[in-house]
Parts: C-alpha cells; sequence; structure tokens
C-alpha cells in the first residue's frame, strides 16, 4: 500500500457552494492502516475519488464535534457498510462521539434492519467500534503510535490535535485552534504539519456577506489561527513541511495560492503547501527517515 496524505475537504465551516471546497476531512495511509481524520460533508465521496474502496475503512479518529467535522461519520460508516465492509472500524473520537453514533444508527434502524434481513448484511452494531478519548495516548499498536494533545477552541473544549508516529515518521494535525504556542512542542519534528489557517482580508469579506458578521467574525478571531501564526508554530517546530487546510476563506475568487503565501512569507521559509481537496502527498519512507535520523 502507498503511503500518503490526502486533504479530502479543505475548508474551514460547514457551508457548500457551487463549485466549492468541502468542509474538513482527511486520509492518511502509513504503516498498513487507513486513517480518516474528521468526517465533515463529502468525506465518502472524496475518499472514494481518492481511490480508497470504502469496505477497507479501517480507523476514524474526530477531533471534535463542530459538524464541519462529524456530520458525515454515519453516513461514511453506512456507506462503507452497504458497500461490502465486513471488518471492523475503530472510531476514536472526544466524549459525545457515541451518541453521534447511536443518534445515526437509530435514526437509519428501519434501513438497517431492512439490509440486515434482507441482503444478508453483517449486523453494523456489530462492525463499529467507539473510543471516546481525552488527552494523551490513543492507539499503540503494530508500530502505530497515536497521541492527543488538547488546544483552544473556545467554546468547545473537547477539541484535540492528533499526533501519528509510525518507524521514524510523524504526521501532526492541528484540528480547530486559536494560536497555540505549546502546539508546536507537540508538533515538534513532525515531517508534515496540517495547520488550519485563516486569511485576514478573506475574513473581513466573508463575515461581510454574512448575517452575523460580528459574532461570527468574534469567534473566528477568537478560536482559530491566522495563517502566519501557522507558520509561526511550523517554526517553532521545526517541522519539515506545512500544509494549510481548513481555510478560511476557502472559496473566495480574490484570495488564491500567492495570497496564502504572501501571508507566511515573514514567519516560515520551509516547503509549503496550500491544501486544496483531493490533494495527495506521498509519506517520506521509514529508510529515508532512518538515514537523516
Amino acid at each position: 500500500m502507498s503511503e500518503r496524505l490526502v486533504i479530502l475537504g479543505s475548508k474551514g465551516g460547514p457551508a457548500i457552494r457551487p463549485g466549492g471546497p468541502s468542509p474538513t476531512a482527511s486520509l492518511l495511509e502509513i504503516g498498513g492502516r487507513r486513517i480518516v481524520i474528521d468526517c465533515g460533508l463529502g468525506v465518502s465521496r472524496g475518499l472514494v475519488e481518492a481511490g480508497m474502496a470504502l469496505p477497507m475503512l479501517d480507523i476514524v479518529v474526530i477531533t471534535h464535534l463542530h459538524s464541519d467535522h462529524v456530520l458525515e461519520l454515519g453516513p461514511l460508516i453506512h456507506t462503507a457498510w452497504t458497500s461490502g465492509l465486513k471488518t471492523p472500524v475503530e472510531i476514536w473520537g472526544p466524549v459525545g462521539t457515541r451518541a453521534v453514533w447511536d443518534g445515526f444508527v437509530a435514526s437509519l434502524s428501519y434501513d438497517i434492519n431492512l439490509r440486515i434481513d434482507d441482503e444478508g448484511r453483517p449486523d453494523i452494531h456489530d462492525l463499529v467500534r467507539i473510543h471516546e478519548f481525552g488527552e494523551g495516548l490513543l492507539i499503540e499498536a503494530d508500530g502505530l503510535v497515536v497521541e492527543a494533545l488538547r488546544v483552544d477552541h473556545p467554546p468547545v473544549t473537547e477539541c484535540y490535535a492528533i499526533r501519528f508516529s509510525h518507524e521514524g515518521r510523524m504526521i501532526a494535525f492541528s484540528s480547530d485552534t486559536a494560536y497555540f504556542p505549546p502546539l508546536a512542542d507537540f508538533a515538534r519534528g513532525a515531517d508534515i504539519l496540517v495547520h488550519e489557517a485563516m486569511h485576514p482580508a478573506g475574513v473581513d469579506r466573508l463575515v461581510a456577506r454574512t448575517g452575523n458578521g460580528d459574532r461570527l467574525k468574534a469567534h473566528l478571531l477568537a478560536s482559530h489561527t491566522m495563517a502566519s501564526d501557522a507558520g509561526r508554530i511550523a517554526a517553532s517546530a521545526e517541522v519539515g513541511h506545512l500544509v494549510l487546510h481548513h481555510l478560511v476563506p476557502a472559496d473566495d475568487p480574490e484570495i488564491g495560492e500567492s495570497d496564502w503565501k504572501a501571508e507566511l512569507a515573514a514567519t516560515w521559509d520551509g516547503a509549503l503547501t496550500i491544501g486544496h481537496d483531493g490533494l495527495s502527498l506521498a509519506l517520506p519512507g521509514t529508510q529515508h527517515k532512518r538515514k537523516s535520523a
């Protein structure tokens, strides 16, 4: 299996617009595992278009329970099940994740029971294993280590950055967070840091066209990170590659890749990728990491 990071949904916030990007979701294929990080609207389609067969779904990690990160959790599992899923899926999420799953299967009980009886499918309840987590170690198995750090995303208190390590490689995800210097220690030396980002002029343009602009702007400034500050985190952490995602705004025609890069010019001079739906990056090989260690 090729090892890669795929940005399935690059947009911050739950709204979708014609021809625009999808909300937050990523795929990490590492150490023989297929890990989906967050399940914003469009994650199932994004996985299929990335070439991953849905019955191969393995691990899902939800960073927090805002809808643009969890709305398609239930539908993803159900769609994988109707596509032939027969092996267990481990779902890791903060407190409240079990209620999200239980509510979904309750709402689809007619369809689920019918398909089990009529189509002979395995019981979907037996295929899903929910783990609610807090800060610390989540997974340590077969060389894969997954750890969580609580970040600053008010008013949400259960919101976590996630770090994946395998045979000397490290991939870190900021989740949604205000500028949070402790994240640099958590992501220190990561091969790839996937960090959320806002564009200041884009934020002003975004709130100007919404009905609750003042409230929205206050939330964004208190709970999210400007692109320049994402560069500061990456520089402090000495990461190998910074990938921006959960972009706010991600669908403003007047803000392109060069504008995002200009925002980081003063704080980050390393490898930089502005995320977009379908972006795929190969992970460094274990042999390369051993030589460079």
